[in-house]
């Protein structure tokens, strides 16, 4: 399996799509904002640039992809108008996914953003132009020397590829407490070489002073396999061991099945930056988020039952391409429905919660 070429959110603005299932994802995002404000008044007070480039790194698709790019404007005129400055700055704009992602939904709903944001901020706005910038941000992405500040939100966690020796990992399908040493020991090497390249590749595109505000999913635990970061996978191998029982999912597909993230904990994110020594971190914190949060209303009557099914749904949009590539699309409903019951059954019992990591940085002199 090519990471790159099978990952990516399902597009559109079904059901099942990423649209309609990323309320958590947004949730997260206005949980940084503080921190996001602070890096863009940072910015844009110490280099005032006349044309304003900012990039979304995992943009994907639906709602979230734009709104992250317009807070960050309207900080910024925010910050011009408190400095008396007249004139308002230009802004390009780039929103990079891998190829596979729906962009065409981006720029269907654009015309509408950009005429509310003109509305909103008047007259004396300066204009916006926006580019779509398909490719891994495992690689170099924008010429040298040319962003003012990088956010990406929810999708560091993702690796470049899994390495051969998690074909040992047998019926789990991400680290686990069962999982071999060499299996966890893989998954976190290819965190620090693919963390590492990305890095490097923002260092040589950001200018001096430029910043950047990353959020990963990760943990808050030392241990790689915890359940804070692993249980939300392990039902989902329930849920396919379930069907390997059934006789709906081959036994070896299953087995040589392996989700290509690492969640990594504040000291790990911490330590990569320090070692690849591009930038200064101005902060690190770490948040958590109910499970439950990927729902919009919260029904008492039947509470757990509706949150299981609404994770499940936020778990499909983001994964189902990812299983689609290796068990075939003829089984994707009956497999998220027995995960919604799994989720229900789970949440009902205990309130589970994922970890953020949000890091602030600034590319030094």
């Amino acid at each position: 399996m090519k990471v790159s070429e099978v990952l990516c959110m399902n597009g559109g603005f079904g059901d099942n799509s990423y649209a309609s299932n990323s309320l958590l994802q947004r949730k997260v995002i206005s949980m940084t904002k503080a921190i996001t404000e602070e890096a863009v008044t940072g910015v844009y007070s110490n280099i005032y640039p006349k044309t304003v480039c900012i990039a979304d790194l995992g943009c994907s698709s639906g709602p979230n992809a734009l709104f992250v790019m317009t807070e960050v404007m309207r900080t910024v005129d925010k910050i011009r108008k408190r400095l008396n400055h007249q004139s308002s700055p230009e802004f390009q704009i780039y929103l990079n996914d891998l190829p596979g992602n729906d962009f065409n939904s981006i720029f269907q709903s654009l015309p509408r953003v950009q005429e509310e944001i003109k509305e909103e901020m008047g007259s004396e706005f300066g204009p916006c132009f926006f580019n779509g910038v398909p490719g891994s941000f495992y690689g170099r992405l924008f010429p040298t020397r040319s962003l003012h500040f990088v956010h990406s939100s929810y999708s560091l966690m993702w690796l470049s590829q899994v390495s051969n020796v998690v074909e040992m990992n047998k019926e789990n399908i991400y680290m686990a407490s069962t999982s071999p040493p060499s299996v966890i020991q893989a998954y976190y090497e290819q965190f620090q070489k693919d963390f590492s390249t990305f890095l490097k590749c923002r260092s040589e595109e950001l200018v001096s002073g430029g910043r950047m505000v990353l959020t990963i999913l990760g943990r808050k635990n030392d241990d790689p396999t915890s359940k804070e970061c692993c249980y939300i996978w392990d039902l989902l191998a329930m849920a396919l061991k379930q069907m390997v029982s059934e006789g709906l999912v081959e036994e070896e597909k299953l087995h040589s099945f392996n989700i290509p993230e690492y969640t990594p904990s504040p000291l790990e994110v911490k330590g990569e930056v320090e070692k690849e020594a591009s930038f200064i971190i101005n902060c690190l914190k770490v948040s958590e988020i109910n499970w439950a949060e990927c729902g919009d209303k919260f029904d008492s009557s039947n509470s757990f039952k509706d949150d299981g099914y609404n994770v499940a749904k936020c778990m499909r949009s983001v994964a189902e391409p990812l299983l689609i590539s290796q068990f075939g699309e003829s089984i994707m409903d009956k497999l998220f429905h027995k995960y919604g019951e799994i989720l229900s059954d789970c949440m009902s019992k205990e309130e589970l919660k994922f970890v953020n990591v949000t890091i602030s940085v600034t590319k030094k002199e």
